[in-house]
């Protein structure tokens, strides 16, 4: 299994698998999940909890997650399958990876109308410039059939980028967003701060209330999305990790990717937190009278086109940005997500990668259709089955299957391929022990909060 398969489309550079990946991982979760969680727990203590958990938990995780992508070089499935040589362990192994693979399936079903929406209020921002009060009324209004063409829209966008394959399409497309999202952000962030509240705002943001650092419920919501933020559970980096060379050192790609992914949400809550203190200014009321925040999952909907509204013009074109900018982050997570399935039928069925993304994306696609037809039943059910459970607990099991079946000797000779002295420094020594009892220990302190 070690050898590198020869016919396996791989990423073309390192900074395409660094932004390709980061991609997958900077999803909505870091533009509104963060800040917005940020906000509700104590600003700069929160942040401080979160930079030390991405790195004392979400890291090794995703090493694990990506060294098994890379040493099966397959999709979840056959790659869970590959850790072992035990029948039965294999037949585990292959529930395990289609529980992983169920979870981007789940996520993509209801993420992608939240895409959806994301370009309607960006066609919204386009049409207001342009004074056509008809048609931004129905794209910022909320209807079935308003909903229903965001979704397809994101969808088709969404296939458009993974028939193309790893480096026409995901690669290709990777590092031309991603930049495009960090230069967006710089653009916003000098806009706000010139505006009556923003330092307020960053303030609040910046330097830690002392006093709420040791709040179990703020360090667990800190872990939790930390853990989103980077994907952990959800196949994307496993899938990832399977088309990266076995030349590259895979510690320092991952150690690179949740810089990143941690850079994009750290200033999305520079951009977004300031916003808030500005949209405070004029008037708009964000924070109810216990200190808690009021809308807190339609923050990005309500609050941020409010502030933009009130500043003119120049705030339409800013929410043009705005929504641009939160598009491009939701699509560099869509396409890792149906990848995650599109990989599976073309490596099991031999299957022309085109059709198999269109038939896939499509049958995904019908599910969202049913889920925005009863929207009020559905849609907060599957969110929060798809994040809350789902993910979690195939995070978890990733992590007994990586810690535990895999054996410690060929953990170690798939991560020394690219990096020889692995095992000399003190990571290569702390975190074999580290992935086998404190990685499912800590999962499973998320997932008991979860239930709890």
């Amino acid at each position: 299994m070690a050898q590198e398969n020869s016919n396996r489309e791989l990423f073309g550079s390192r900074l395409g698998f660094i932004l390709a990946a980061a991609g997958a991982a900077v999803g909505l979760g870091n533009i509104w999940g963060f800040p917005t969680q940020a906000a509700s727990n104590g600003g700069g203590a929160f942040l401080l909890v979160y930079l030390i958990l991405i790195f004392v938990v979400a890291f090794p995780m995703l090493v694990v997650e990506m060294a098994i992508g890379r040493y099966g070089q397959a999709n979840p499935v056959d790659s869970m399958r590959s850790l072992t040589s035990n029948p039965l362990g294999k037949n585990v192994g292959s529930l395990v990876g289609w529980i992983g693979l169920s979870v981007p399936c789940a996520v993509l079903a209801f993420y992608s109308i939240v895409g959806g929406w994301l370009i309607c209020f960006l066609l919204g921002a386009f049409t207001d410039i342009l004074g056509l009060e008809g048609a931004t009324a129905w794209l910022k209004g909320f209807s079935v059939e308003r909903n229903l063409f965001g979704t397809v829209v994101f969808y088709v966008l969404t296939i458009l980028i993974v028939q193309g394959g790893v480096k026409q399409g995901i690669e290709k497309w990777s590092t031309r967003l991603m930049p495009a999202l960090f230069i967006l952000f710089a653009v916003l962030f000098v806009y706000i701060m010139t505006q009556n509240g923003a330092m307020e705002g960053l303030k609040h943001y910046l330097v830690p209330d002392f006093d709420k650092l040791l709040d179990r419920k703020m360090i667990l919501a800190a872990m939790g999305q930390g853990f989103f933020s980077l994907t952990i559970g959800g196949c994307s980096m496993l899938i990832y990790g399977s088309y990266l060379s076995k030349k590259e050192n895979l510690p320092k790609m991952a150690f690179n990717v949740t810089l990143v992914d941690t850079a994009v949400a750290f200033i999305a809550g520079l951009v977004v937190m300031p916003a808030m203190f500005v949209a405070m200014q004029k008037g708009v009321q964000i924070y109810a009278d216990d200190g808690s925040l009021l809308s807190s999952d339609t923050l990005v909907f309500t609050v941020l086109p409010l502030m933009f509204d009130s500043l003119g013009l120049l705030g339409q074109v800013f929410a043009m940005v705005f929504f641009v900018l939160l598009t491009i982050a939701a699509l560099t997570s869509s396409i890792s997500m149906l990848e995650c399935p599109v990989a599976l039928v073309g490596e099991r069925f031999n299957t022309k990668r085109g059709p198999t993304s269109w038939v896939l994306g499509g049958l995904i696609a019908l599910f969202s259709i049913v889920i925005v037809f009863n929207f009020g039943s559905m849609f907060g059910f599957v969110a929060m089955i798809a994040t809350q459970y789902l993910q979690p607990i195939a995070a978890l099991l990733f992590c007994i299957f990586g810690g535990w079946v895999w054996s410690r000797n060929a953990k170690i000779k798939e991560l020394e391929q690219g990096f020889p002295e692995f095992t000399q420094g003190w990571f290569g020594k702390v975190w074999p022990v580290y992935v086998k009892f404190v990685c499912p220990l800590l999962v499973a302190t998320v997932i008991w909060a979860s239930f709890g």
